[in-house]
């Protein structure tokens, strides 16, 4: 027969603190006659009387009286066991995450990771630290910067710019600068587009349509890059949420479909598979990502 240790020694205890096998029970918030057969199974078990049960009180026999330090010692162990696990549940996961999320986007991803007894830190940064903040162990898991068609969540990528859209589609070949010069529009990219697949991309498309070097230019932060668009015809690399919280307007590339890939990385463990499991569609909606199927 199989012994329930800890419960039988909880059992033990608040019988011999309470001094009656009734009060005993109440104070281990067990039904009396469960409080009995532990105890009993338990002198089984050890193969001796831990009570003298030929009075009415529960009186220890001098076995009971030499084991009972024992048993309180494994009785607060299992209590600290218990406090420890239910702390490391509440421990909250670092997570770094895209500067392009908003304080909203995350308080949402937060809240419904919470409502999943899972709780989250987050640390934003661009793509190459993050992936370096988790090799570093600096934080559990990271959404990190793929190409598009390795990523778990996609988020498609057009160019932004103020004023009336004229068409839903905006070639890159229409920036090009005539004979009669005048001020080249500038398209810029922002740091979490700054990484080859995306970036080399877009240089190569400059290139071919016969755009000027500097016409397709890396910003130093996003607050740089969206400065350059309200103050002139220049346009951002951005998605269409990011378009819309800037009040610009959206039109996709016509020469090429370019695409914010993610996908999380983490460090030994379960963390990447719990969090693209339980927080998947959550994840998508921070990213401003496509519903993925």
């Amino acid at each position: 027969m199989v012994v329930d240790l800890i419960g039988s020694c909880r059992a033990f205890v608040s019988v011999s603190e309470a001094g009656t096998f009734t009060a005993g029970a109440e104070l281990a918030r067990i039904p009396q006659p469960v409080a009995s057969r532990r105890i009993a199974a338990l002198e089984r078990h050890f193969g001796e009387r831990l009570f003298d049960r030929s009075t009415r009180r529960a009186v220890l026999t001098p076995f009971g009286l030499d084991m009972l330090p024992s048993a309180k010692r494994l009785v607060a162990l299992a209590d600290t066991l218990e406090h420890d696990a239910r702390r490391a549940r509440l421990r909250p996961m670092r997570l770094a995450m895209p500067e392009t999320c908003t304080v909203r986007e995350l308080a949402e991803l937060d809240a419904a990771a919470r409502a999943l007894d899972v709780f989250l830190e987050f640390r934003q940064a661009p793509p190459r630290e993050r992936a370096e903040l988790v090799r570093t162990q600096e934080v559990r898991a990271a959404l990190t910067a793929v190409p598009g068609e390795e990523g778990t969540w996609k988020v498609p990528l057009g160019l932004a710019g103020g004023g009336r859209p004229r068409g839903d589609v905006l070639h890159l070949e229409t920036l090009r600068v005539g004979r009669s010069g005048g001020s080249p529009r500038r398209v810029w990219i922002q740091p979490e587009d700054d990484v080859p697949h995306l970036r080399d991309r877009l240089f190569r498309i400059r290139d071919a349509v016969g755009l000027r070097p500097a016409q397709v230019s890396v910003a130093d932060s996003l607050t740089a890059a969206a400065a350059a668009v309200f103050g002139s015809d220049d346009l951002l690399l951005c998605s269409a949420p990011q378009a819309t919280e800037l009040g610009l307007t959206w039109r996709a590339i016509g020469e090429i479909r370019l695409v914010r890939g993610f996908e999380i990385t983490a460090g030994p463990g379960e963390d990447a598979q719990r969090l693209r499991a339980r927080l998947g569609p959550d994840i998508a909606r921070c990213l401003g990502a496509e519903e993925t199927t």
